[in-house]
């Protein structure tokens, strides 16, 4: 009999024991379930809300897209009459991100309506019990890089190559824009930059804050520049040589970018649609129709017309001693005797006249009479002050040993 109840004691513990066992795997089974992780966004944590999220297309308005998630008109015109000072509902864009949260009751209310101006601006607007509107902006970093290149083909290439944005293409086009041709680029040719770039929350890149220093070494010649700040009350900068002359001139070195000289200034040439020898007293771009074409310097239109043989056409004059003209254009963008500045975009390439493909013909005169532009010493249009130099030297001079210590990437 004690036999007996001594194997029921010991069966019963077994039994409990085994639902320990089972009861033990379950709770660490739930443990290992990971929880929701957080989102968090626009300062609202986004697990708090039913997330309506889209893309503003064409012909929709804010009445529209609040109407589709159940706000009644009357609170729609309360909303927009609110916050027109802040938020004007009639002026939302096609293409702009927008964000709508919801509370998750069993109505689902709208509360907030978040449009994003752009990467970093963005409006959040009450849209519940309290109406109201906040203009706000995304926490931006900046990060600095040090980074160089070699040309292989072309710089687009070399830029990508390293993955880098084409931005960097882009700023380094627009520093050298006056001292380098960017259609005579060599196999070889290398390029170091120091410059900064934003990011929105640490991993979204926002473009480039500015850029320090650059060196371009072009025909084995090193081009510098440095970015020197040239009015303290608005902050305009500018950019300068290792001997603090401005790499800005008076003329752009061409009227468009990242094209190709099709045909260059020459006294004799056969006219591929005139089928005979003749001068050509300009350089063709050629570039795909619709590519804008810019003044290469500030000054005043004195034509902008059409004839069969320059097809569309601008012509503009700087001053009492340069003028430049620009032929066949898809389409002008300029009337005659508007005032221009440098980089202003004036018409569009096209093949309108004696043309056989689309491309710009740009032409320069000096005194009234044609020159080949590349063949001019031109002006420079700003200069350092001898009293400002000092200032320029100092502060670049560690800035000049942090772009040289990096070593130049090599074929």
């Amino acid at each position: 009999m004690k036999r007996l109840s001594y194997l029921l004691v010991l069966m019963l513990a077994l039994v409990a024991c085994e639902d320990d066992v089972k009861d033990t795997a379950v709770k660490e089974k739930v443990e290992k379930v990971a929880p929701e992780p957080i989102e968090k966004k626009f300062g609202f944590v986004l697990n708090d809300f039913e997330v309506v999220k889209g893309v503003v297309e064409s012909g929709d308005s804010f009445g529209y897209l609040l109407d589709q998630q159940g706000v009644d008109r009357g609170k729609i015109y309360e909303i927009s009459q609110k916050v027109k000072d802040t938020f004007n509902p009639a002026r939302i864009t096609a293409g702009k991100k927008y964000m709508i949260l919801k509370a998750k009751d069993s109505a689902k209310t709208p509360q907030y309506f978040v449009y994003q101006n752009d990467k970093i601006n963005y409006t959040v607007v009450g849209i519940g019990d309290s109406i109201s509107a906040v203009k706000k902006k995304r926490p931006v970093s900046v990060k600095r890089r040090k980074i160089s290149g070699v040309i292989a083909s072309s710089l687009s290439e070399a830029v990508q190559e390293q993955g880098l944005s084409n931005l960097v293409m882009y700023r380094l086009s627009d520093i050298y824009q006056w001292s380098i041709d960017f259609f005579k680029l060599q196999k070889g040719d290398q390029f170091k930059m120091i410059y900064s770039e934003k990011y929105i929350d640490d991993t979204i890149f926002a473009g480039i804050e500015n850029v320090e220093a650059a060196v371009f070494k072009h025909g084995d010649r090193p081009f510098y520049a440095f970015e020197y700040e040239i009015d303290s009350i608005t902050g305009k900068s500018s950019f300068y040589d290792e001997e603090a002359k401005a790499l800005q001139s008076f003329f752009l070195k061409a009227p468009l970018n990242y094209s190709r000289i099709s045909s260059r200034y020459t006294k004799r040439r056969f006219h591929p649609v005139q089928k005979r020898w003749k001068a050509h007293l300009g350089t063709d771009y050629a570039a795909a129709t619709g590519t804008p074409i810019v003044s290469t310097a500030d000054g005043r239109v004195i034509a902008s017309s059409y004839t069969s043989g320059n097809g569309n056409y601008v012509k503009v004059k700087h001053n009492d001693k340069y003028t430049t003209q620009y032929l066949h254009m898809s389409k002008r963008n300029v009337k005659n005797g508007a005032r221009v500045k440098q980089g202003d975009v004036i018409g569009y390439v096209g093949s309108t006249g004696l043309a056989t493909g689309p491309h710009v013909c740009y032409r320069f005169w000096v005194h009234g009479k044609q020159v080949d532009p590349y063949r001019q010493n031109l002006p420079t249009a700003k200069k350092l002050a001898a009293n400002e130099k000092e200032n320029y030297f100092a502060a670049i001079k560690d800035l000049r040993k942090t772009l040289d210590d990096i070593p130049y990437k090599e074929m």
